[in-house]
């Protein structure tokens, strides 16, 4: 059966790493030496793929492959694309985790897995329950609201501050990678969103008990940030949120000479 694409869409294209997957195909057709098996996603309402290593200008000519920070990137036998996430902090303080659930097992079973294809990020039950208690607690303050499916944790929008460039002034969320130094840090922008007016939920989403994954970043997560999954490096490089550097997914600039 053919499948059924929305009206401006013309095919879809592979990421994962297979050999026909399209950043492959590029790769071997304009030559391993001069064009590396190196793609990047900038997500947004207009956002951009990036193919190569070459510079990845955004206006207002901000080269932003520059401040990236990497982490090992682990391929599946599937081609998924994982990292290691060691633990996760909630306003610079360590959630209480079952560590043991963000290990790759003999099985495959779990670890952090990157993946467009969900909206939000998933999270296995006991790490789902941890986080939003102790992001609940950091922002007592905000009066909690009636949950909007399928979020569990929604607050009162009128009463967060919208004012900071990198979103609504919420605790930050950390993910502390392979090295306790190097952290992707997600900002209100990424963490929250507006379900329904007036409301504002914690945008992660309870897997359940049962998740191939412990975590799985979805693409809203991504939203604004660059996610580069270097092959040839066996490495992703991520810059958090753009909105931080005053640009965004949505500012592509095509005058740039690349």
């Amino acid at each position: 059966m053919q499948p059924v694409l929305p009206g401006n869409v013309q095919g879809v294209a592979g990421l994962g790493h297979s050999p026909i997957s399209l950043p492959t195909q590029l790769a071997l057709h304009f030559g391993y030496a001069g064009f590396a098996p190196t793609f990047a996603l900038c997500l947004a309402p207009n956002g951009v793929i990036f193919f190569g290593d070459n510079p990845h200008y955004m206006l207002p000519g901000l080269d932003i492959s520059l401040p990236l920070g990497y982490t090992p990137l682990i391929i599946s036998p599937l081609g998924e694309y994982y990292i290691e996430v060691k633990s996760i902090k909630i306003n610079n303080k360590d959630v209480p985790l079952n560590t043991t659930l963000l290990s790759i097992d003999r099985r495959g079973i779990g670890g952090t897995k990157l993946s467009t294809i969900n909206p939000y990020t998933i999270l296995e039950h006991s790490i789902f329950k941890s986080v939003t208690e102790f992001f609940t607690k950091e922002l007592s303050g905000i009066p909690l609201v009636k949950p909007v499916e399928p979020f569990e944790v929604c607050f009162n929008s009128k009463s967060i501050d919208k004012r900071t460039r990198v979103g609504p002034k919420v605790p930050n969320i950390d993910l502390v990678l392979h090295d306790q130094h190097v952290i992707w840090r997600i900002y209100g922008s990424n963490s929250l969103v507006e379900a329904t007016p007036g409301v504002s939920c914690l945008a992660f989403v309870d897997g359940g008990l049962n998740t191939r994954a412990a975590i799985v970043i979805g693409a809203y997560q991504m939203e604004n940030n660059l996610i580069q999954f270097d092959m040839a490096r066996s490495r992703l490089g991520f810059s958090s949120s753009l909105l931080f550097f005053r640009t965004s997914c949505n500012n592509l600039n095509f005058t740039a000479i690349l």
